[in-house]
């Protein structure tokens, strides 16, 4: 029998991508809901929760899937640092993946960021770059801030580090900031540039997606790895073994 996923947030561009990549993966799209739907009619039939919808019902689709034991995957962004970590921890409850991006080659770049990082000094300035379509809704991405999250984590610095753009007469730039800047327009699908610069030298590393259907293949990959694994929050670095 194919694996039967609940896809909630189905009329959104990455549930459509999901939906056209489950047929070329043998994996099936059991129930196909959105905003006004009831999940509860359909998790029964369902072996796992893949929810690409909006952060404001992640709360509840996580105690739906803790109800029901279903293993769960997240691809949904913009909840702010409380919601996350007090989210995180009720979703470890079941086997749930939550990634910001399921891009394998993106997780390769949060890979490559911190080794990076753990190499590169204070003497080498970090700023990231994401860019996205005019239709997202939150900023930075969520895959910006886990790279983020990376370089603090490696120079031990906390959030009050960040700046998000820079105006006016900021002085000069100290050696424990770390930049964020978010562009938006057209139809880009996302973006992403880790920049180490250098009196000398400047080290870049970029990704860019430009198929949906590859984040699409990602999350399929991680529904078929959860339904395996036991209770707790997991990343697309545990899926494709490198951590």
């Amino acid at each position: 029998m194919p694996l039967s996923i609940l896809l909630n947030g189905a009329k959104g561009r990455m549930g459509q991508a999901i939906t056209a990549a489950a047929k070329d993966s043998g994996l099936t799209i059991g129930a196909a809901v959105d905003i006004g739907d009831d999940p509860a009619a359909h998790i029964g039939a369902c072996d796992v929760i893949v929810d690409f919808s909006f952060h404001a019902v992640t709360r509840s689709m996580i105690e739906l899937a803790i109800a029901h034991q279903k293993p769960f995957v997240i691809g949904t962004t913009g909840h702010n640092a409380k919601e996350k970590a007090q989210l995180l921890a009720l979703a470890a409850k079941v086997p749930c993946v939550w990634a910001s991006n399921f891009s394998v080659g993106v997780n390769l770049l949060f890979a490559l960021t911190r080794r990076a990082a753990q190499v590169l000094g204070a003497d080498y300035d970090a700023e990231v770059v994401e860019m996205h379509h005019r239709f997202k809704k939150d900023a930075p991405s969520g895959t910006a801030e886990q790279l983020l999250a990376i370089i603090l984590e490696e120079r031990k610095l906390t959030a009050a580090a960040l700046r998000h753009g820079r105006q006016g007469i900021t002085g000069e730039r100290t050696p424990t900031e770390v930049g964020i800047h978010s562009l938006r327009g057209g139809d880009v699908l996302g973006d992403h540039t880790v920049m180490f610069a250098a009196l000398g030298e400047r080290i870049e590393l970029t990704h860019k997606v430009s198929d949906r259907a590859i984040l699409a293949r990602g999350a399929l990959r991680a529904a078929q790895w959860i339904v395996s694994q036991k209770p707790g929050v997991y990343d697309m670095q545990d899926v494709l073994g490198l951590k």
